[in-house]
């Protein structure tokens, strides 16, 4: 792991178990660079992942401050992963891949995907549970070629670890929806919708930093136990 994802991450940590509270001002860059023996552009760039990511907020004379411990919140703002969030959701949260497949692009989801056609597309679904409910399912493509050797094992981990950690690629945005829509088949069969007729969906087309596609993800929420927040910015 790099110095700054290591800063990142024991950050990122303290502001999701609530050793730091909103409101809570970040250790200082100075502060930083003594504790991790880094580099100030090595702090900054930590600190400006976590502004990204909508955890923190630097004022201008002041410091950086936590704006968001709570993970349960679907930040709009950033591109963040659900093993990034969980660690703030309880004890009881656990992640189950129930599809596992490759196949050719074609058909609707060339409309999703800046690939070839017939570009081969790892598809991967799976359910989050947290509290013992199946709450989200997350249906994920990825482009075979640019996000290669994918498995099982990874998926029930973080995918965008692997993919900025092992493969060294950098994640850098993501075009994103998101929209009310009538529950699936895979809706009825794989989440405790307890009733509810619809789902929110969050769809987002994300990309490498040179611009290329990579994935097209459909993150299908049960209504009664996330809401959605952003940070705006002037």
């Amino acid at each position: 792991m790099s110095k700054y994802n290591q800063i990142y991450s024991d950050l990122l940590a303290s502001i999701t178990t609530e050793r730091l509270e909103r409101g809570a001002r970040l250790p200082s860059e100075s502060e930083l660079m003594d504790s991790y023996q880094a580099s100030r552009g090595t702090v900054r760039k930590a600190i400006e992942l976590l502004q990204e990511r909508g955890f923190a907020q630097k004022i201008h004379g002041k410091g950086t401050f936590v704006l968001s411990p709570n993970p349960i919140e679907f930040q709009l703002g950033g591109i963040v992963s659900f093993q990034e969030t969980y660690p703030g959701l309880g004890d009881d949260v656990s992640t189950e891949v129930v599809e596992f497949s490759q196949f050719p692009l074609e058909g609707p989801l060339r409309a999703h995907l800046q690939a070839e056609e017939g570009s081969l597309i790892t598809r991967i679904k799976r359910v989050r549970r947290i509290d013992g409910k199946r709450v989200i399912l997350d249906i994920n493509h990825f482009v075979a070629d640019l996000i290669p050797g994918l498995d099982r094992q990874i998926a029930e981990q973080s995918i965008y670890a692997y993919i900025e950690q092992t493969l060294q690629l950098s994640i850098s945005y993501a075009q994103r929806t998101i929209e009310a829509s009538p529950r699936s088949k895979d809706d009825q069969q794989l989440l405790d919708l307890d009733g509810q007729s619809h789902v929110i969906v969050v769809s987002n087309q994300t990309f490498l930093q040179d611009g290329r596609q990579f994935e097209y993800t459909e993150s299908r929420h049960t209504l009664d136990k996330f809401y959605f927040s952003d940070v705006a910015r002037r």
